[in-house]
């Protein structure tokens, strides 16, 4: 095996994937430090990274893996939930396997080592919410997808029925909603869905912004805003409504 042909962990369901070595380290290190800005520090990742990071992980396991209180760049604390450890134990455990693996396979591979690379999906979906099916309505040729996120969370896609078919979509089963945050409206536009939180982080330009939305059980929705939005001056810590039309959310299946 040459010298710089190495085995990367990433858990992941179909074509999303869910946790890396990078997104471990940083839990990691909130396990360890009790705070996002020190931990970010310590794995060489900026605060919008780190924070990036938490929300990813929260969003898309069915319980939150760290719970923040607001603090900012300037503090904070923070810490890893039993769901969040029980995911740092889990993916050791697989890294272990993994690597035991590799070192079996390691006299077989020669030169067929290019083999073992594979593409991973990437979206510019800003937004990524795991959920579980729980209606599909519609006529013969649209559907809609109600998605349950928590017990106070849910969302609802407007797509066709082949897609339904397409995915296997049916009650019960898992699904990701992937939503652009040019598509979320704050406190103006339509939308089927209309999801009530607060202003929790706020970057801006002076010709535009991104809010981050505190939602219920640990989840977070980024919205673009521009100025001349009814969102563009609120401040961190306001209350909000944001509103995604059915038909821009789109599924994705394990």
């Amino acid at each position: 095996m040459t010298d710089d042909f190495s085995a990367s962990l990433i858990l992941k369901r179909g074509g999303l994937a869910r946790v890396g070595l990078e997104r471990i380290a940083l839990l990691e290190a909130i396990a360890r430090l009790g705070s996002i800005s020190a931990a970010a520090k310590d794995t060489g990742l900026s605060y919008k990274g780190a924070w990036d990071g938490v929300q990813a992980l929260n969003n898309l396991f069915d319980a939150p893996l760290v719970s923040a209180a607001p603090g900012g760049r300037s503090g904070g604390t923070a810490e890893v939930t039993p769901r969040g450890r029980a995911v740092i134990r889990a993916f050791r455990a697989a890294e272990r396997e993994i690597g035991a693996a590799f070192a079996r396979l390691e006299a077989d591979l020669s030169g067929d080592a290019e083999l073992l690379w594979s593409l991973g999906l990437r979206t510019s979906a800003r937004n990524a919410l795991r959920g579980v099916v729980t209606a599909i309505d519609g006529d013969g040729v649209t559907a809609t997808v109600s998605l349950s996120m928590a017990e106070d969370l849910s969302l609802r896609a407007a797509i066709t029925r082949r897609s339904v078919e397409d995915l296997g979509l049916a009650a019960g089963r898992t699904a990701i909603a992937l939503i652009k945050s040019s598509l979320v409206r704050v406190e103006d536009g339509d939308g089927e869905n209309r999801l009530a939180g607060q202003i929790v982080d706020r970057e801006a330009s002076e010709t535009s912004a991104e809010a981050t939305i505190a939602l219920p059980a640990g989840k977070t929705l980024t919205a673009t805003l521009k100025p001349g939005d009814a969102a563009w001056t609120l401040p961190v810590g306001a209350r909000v409504e944001a509103r995604v039309a059915a038909s821009d959310v789109i599924l994705a299946v394990d």
